[in-house]
C-alpha cells in the first residue's frame, strides 16, 4: 500500500516550515470530513504519514496549511487581512498503492506545490 505525506518549505527564510498546522480533509459528495490535524516538525515534515494502509483510499482530498499563523509566529510583518493565510491544496489520489507526497513551498506572498513520491 502507498502513503500520503507532506512537508512545508519557507522560501522567505530558506528553511523548513517548523510548527505549521496542517489539516487533512476527505471530500465526498456528502461534504468535507476532517481526517487529521498535525503540526510540522523541525524538518518541516509530519512525523507519520497522513494516510497509509487501509486508510489510503482513492478519492479527493484537501490539505489546509496554517501559513499565515506560521509567518506571524516567525515575526514576519503581515498586512491585515493577510494576503496568504490558509493555503488549501485540493488533490486526488487515483492509485492508493502509490506514494503521494504533497509539499507546500510558501512565502507570505506566494505558494506552489508539486506531486512527489
Amino acid at each position: 500500500m502507498g502513503k500520503l505525506s507532506t512537508h512545508v518549505l519557507d522560501t522567505t527564510q530558506g528553511k523548513p516550515g517548523n510548527g505549521v498546522v496542517v489539516e487533512l480533509y476527505a471530500l465526498t459528495p456528502g461534504g468535507r470530513t476532517l481526517l487529521k490535524t498535525v503540526t510540522t516538525n523541525r524538518d518541516g515534515r509530519v512525523d507519520t504519514p497522513l494516510l497509509e494502509g487501509e486508510a489510503m483510499l482513492a478519492g479527493r482530498y484537501e490539505l489546509v496549511f496554517g501559513a499565515g499563523d506560521y509567518f506571524a509566529a516567525q515575526g514576519v510583518k503581515l498586512p491585515e487581512p493577510r494576503f496568504i493565510d490558509q493555503v488549501t491544496l485540493a488533490f486526488g489520489i487515483a492509485d492508493p498503492a502509490q506514494n503521494y507526497h504533497v509539499p507546500l513551498v510558501v512565502t507570505p506572498w506566494s505558494y506552489s506545490t508539486y506531486r512527489g513520491s
